[in-house]
Order: structure tokens, then C-alpha cells, then sequence
């Protein structure tokens, strides 16, 4: 069967109006769309029947002019779609299981999980890579550089990124997963260009997104580099560790202004230059899904329109 064709402007058409932007993530046999206000999510059950439901998800952001601001905003969002993407996953799980399986989850077991994840991804992508930067520049032959020594440490920290993501992407759940990762991009696609959402209009668009959070990370990962630059790498090795703690919020609100700028100006050359990681990286990160998932994932779009008009 002859593969469909991509539109070629994909990556370069003229951005949607503001008010047509929205995002999502794919949960397990399913997918969450976030719209303003909302989150429309749909999940196929074992015995094939699809599943919805909408989550109320105002962010503060909208309901504060403080919280509102440029580089304030993005690790509100961050946070707030980390705690949406566990209530989805937790969601979508119990879809998977019979009635009398299902477990009622509190905020407090919901809370844990987001502590233990988080503390998790500090160790791997934070801890494990100052700590080998640091001994490698402890070496006789190596001499101590800011700008250097920043980026073997960013460019370790890109490497244990991507070979995490080959690692579980070796598992068929996570295979999965990431095919209605790539059924909910295309579905955005779709839906940003104000076509009908129909099997026929989703299949034409890649599964690779511009405002991917696989770009949002890769972001991050560089300006990294740059903002750890300002603290003295001569310290201590838990001291230069505990100063660069604070730094994470200017880091990840400055990524997330970048990530907006690039998805408005993607005929920039430098914007262009900028996104061009994330969306190779997204060859890992999706798939080309299967038409049942790029149904759940229309399901999920369509559910979400029905309360954001």
C-alpha cells in the first residue's frame, strides 16, 4: 500500500490564529487534546468501543495577570500539564481494566507520583551528568572552562535524553504510545488548518509538531547550557548542583517563550535552526499511527469542541 503524501509546507505554513492553538499528549490507547479552558480525552477499550471525557483545565495563567507574564507562564504551564498528563494517564489505565479492577487513585497517590517522577529526572538528567562532567574535568589533561565544561555537561545530558528514548521505545507499549503520540499531532494539524476531521484530511499531515514537547525539551536542553554558564564551576559538586536548582524556572520559562516564537516565525532561519532538533528528535518520539488510532485521537479533538466552540 503506497504511503500517503505530506504536504510539503507543512512545517512552514502560516501559523493559526491564537485562538486555534491547542495541545495534547497521548495517554495509554488514547489521547488528550487541551484546548483553553478544557481537555477533551478519548481511549479505545480492550473490547474496541471508544471512551471519552472532558476535564475542566483552567490555568492560572489566564486567570492571573501575574502568573500571565512572559518567562512567569511557562513552568506554570509545565506544571500544570505534567498534573493533567498524570490525571490522563491514570484515566486512560483504568479504561484498560474491567470494573471491579478499577482503582480509585487520590491526589495524594497522584502527588507522590509526580514527586517520585520528578526526582527521578533530576537524578538522571541533572545529577548523572554534573557529576560525570565533574569528573571528567578532574582529569590532569583536562582543563577547566566555563563555557567548555557547560557543554560536555549539556551534551551528556542530550545523550542520556536520547538514549532513553531508544531505550523504552523498545518496549511494544511504548511503541504504541507513541503512535497516538504522532495520531495527535496530526490531528492538530488538521485542526489548525480548519479542515474537516476526517480519517482522509488526518492522514495527510506528518506526525512531527513544531510545538511538541519532544521541542520544548530539546529547547531547554540548550538554553541550559547557556544559563548554567553564570555560575562558577569551580565549586563543590553538591553546591554547584544546589545553585543551579533555581535556575530551572528562568530556563524553562525562557524555553517555552522560544518554543511560541518559533512555531509563529518557522520562516526565520534562526527559529527554523532552532525547532529543527526537536522534530528529528520526534522521529523517535512518534510514529505514523494505524487508522483506529487516528480515530480515537479525532474522537478526542471532537470531545474537546464540544464545550470549546
Amino acid at each position: 500500500m503506497p504511503k500517503p503524501k505530506h504536504p510539503k509546507r507543512r512545517l512552514h505554513r502560516k501559523a493559526p490564529k491564537e485562538q486555534r492553538l491547542v495541545g495534547g499528549q497521548a495517554v495509554i490507547e488514547g489521547v488528550m487534546i487541551k484546548g483553553r479552558e478544557h481537555i477533551g480525552i478519548a481511549v479505545r477499550q480492550p473490547d474496541r468501543k471508544i471512551v471519552t471525557d472532558i476535564i475542566d483545565a483552567p490555568s492560572r495563567t489566564r486567570r492571573s495577570k501575574i502568573w500571565g507574564l512572559p518567562l512567569i507562564r511557562g513552568p506554570i504551564i509545565l506544571y500544570e500539564m505534567l498534573v493533567l498528563g498524570m490525571r490522563g494517564l491514570i484515566w486512560s489505565a483504568n479504561q484498560q481494566a474491567d470494573e471491579a479492577e478499577q482503582e480509585q487513585i487520590s491526589s495524594s497517590t497522584m502527588t507522590i507520583t509526580i514527586i517520585i517522577s520528578l526526582l527521578f529526572a533530576f537524578l538522571l538528567f541533572k545529577f548523572i551528568p554534573l557529576g560525570a562532567t565533574k569528573l571528567l574535568f578532574s582529569l590532569p589533561f583536562f582543563k577547566a572552562n566555563q563555557l567548555l565544561f557547560n557543554l560536555v555537561d549539556g551534551i551528556i545530558r542530550i545523550l542520556i535524553f536520547v538514549g532513553y528514548i531508544l531505550l523504552i521505545s523498545l518496549t511494544p507499549d511504548v511503541k504504541r504510545l507513541f503512535q497516538y503520540h504522532g495520531a495527535e499531532h496530526m490531528t492538530v494539524y488538521a485542526y489548525e488548518d480548519n479542515l474537516p476531521l476526517t480519517l482522509k484530511n488526518v492522514r495527510k499531515y506528518p506526525p512531527q509538531h513544531p510545538r511538541c514537547g519532544t521541542s520544548f525539551i530539546f529547547i531547554t536542553l540548550i538554553i541550559a547550557i547557556l544559563i548554567f554558564s553564570v555560575v562558577p564551576i569551580d565549586l563543590p559538586f553538591l553546591l554547584l548542583l544546589a545553585l543551579r536548582i533555581p535556575l530551572l524556572l528562568p530556563i524553562a520559562g525562557i524555553a517555552y517563550e522560544l518554543l511560541k516564537l518559533s512555531f509563529r516565525y518557522r520562516h526565520n532561519m534562526l527559529f527554523k535552526a532552532l525547532i529543527l532538533p526537536g522534530i528529528w528528535m520526534q522521529n523517535l518520539t512518534t510514529a505514523r499511527p494505524d487508522d483506529d488510532q487516528i480515530e480515537v485521537a479525532i474522537r478526542a479533538m471532537k470531545t474537546l469542541l464540544t464545550v470549546e466552540k
